[in-house]
């Protein structure tokens, strides 16, 4: 039983009613009602740094975020989704943004003498414009369409690398401006939406045999720019918060030993095998955001 007075609810008789009305005391100095007590849900911040599981996601989506920065690129395309388990998909890209521009930065420094200015000068443009629609349009597109899209057009890219048999002694063209801009803009509109901007970036880039260090760097420098460009709507639609900000402080370690980690296996992966295993991780992880898509629309 409570008595509730000018002086705020008062304790009776059992001490254990004195913890709730303590409690009760807590939300009524922020400005909550009384009743808020009955219906208000933990925060989500007690729940994600109390949740061991979690911090083993957050453990492999960093370091596939490592991995992915250090050369082999698409890994971390499970980052998003793995800790969108746990918490808002928004709200997880908003975490994991200042880990990605932090080991943007590391591999720029390492690649900044191997990429292919003629890819990011047709690519980047194109970005821009995805990067600006994307934000105009947040509030209106369903991320899980998105998600099936992009996975259907790259699944289907892969299969026509691995079945059209390509001849491989034909003399490959230069990036073509038009098409480096289509897929540099769904790129960058869809790593906005979705954090998937890779199968597309590929789709381009992959066909044209890059030396695989002039791969990587162009990779590398590509993603920087455009994960920089995304820190303005990402502001503006209102998905940084202070939560996430101490949560990707925290994370900084090991995002910078998971990132000299893929420095070092790519440097070793021979250049034939290397494009072997990108091309089977841009096919899986397609499948997964189509899985992924076709179930969110049927939970939704």
């Amino acid at each position: 039983m409570l008595v509730l007075g000018n002086s705020g609810p008062k304790p009776l008789i059992c001490k254990a009613r004195g913890l709730v009305i303590a409690r009760m005391r807590v939300y009524v100095w922020r400005g909550a009602r009384p009743s808020a007590l009955i219906h208000r849900k933990p925060l989500a911040s007690f729940t994600v740094t109390s949740d061991p599981v979690f911090y083993l996601a957050v453990f492999v989506a960093v370091t596939s975020l490592g991995l992915s920065k250090g050369g082999f690129a698409g890994v971390g395309q499970i980052a998003t989704p793995l800790l969108a388990i746990f918490m808002p998909p928004l709200e997880a890209a908003a975490i994991l943004l200042p880990i990605m521009m932090l080991q943007d930065a590391i591999s720029v420094w390492v690649y900044r003498r191997e990429y292919d200015p003629q890819n990011l000068k047709v690519m980047l443009p194109g970005a821009i414009v995805g990067i600006c629609v994307a934000w105009a349009l947040a509030a209106h597109l369903s991320e899980p369409v998105v998600r099936i899209a992009v996975g259907v057009i790259s699944i289907a890219f892969i299969l026509y690398g691995w079945f059209a048999k390509p001849n491989l002694a034909a003399e490959i063209p230069p990036p073509n401006t038009l098409h480096g801009m289509f897929w540099g803009s769904l790129s960058g509109f869809t790593s906005t939406l979705c954090q998937a901007g890779g199968p597309p970036f590929q789709i381009h880039v992959l066909p044209q045999r890059l030396p695989k260090m002039v791969f990587v760097g162009t990779t590398a420098i590509f993603f920087a720019i455009v994960n920089a460009l995304k820190v303005i709507p990402y502001f503006a639609l209102g998905q940084f918060s202070t939560k996430g900000l101490w949560i990707s402080a925290a994370l900084v370690p090991l995002a910078i030993a998971a990132n000299f980690l893929g420095f070092w296996v790519v440097r070793r992966v021979p250049t034939v095998l290397f494009y072997k295993i990108a091309y089977v991780l841009v096919f899986l992880i397609s499948l997964e955001l189509v899985r992924g898509g076709i179930v969110a629309l049927w939970h939704g």
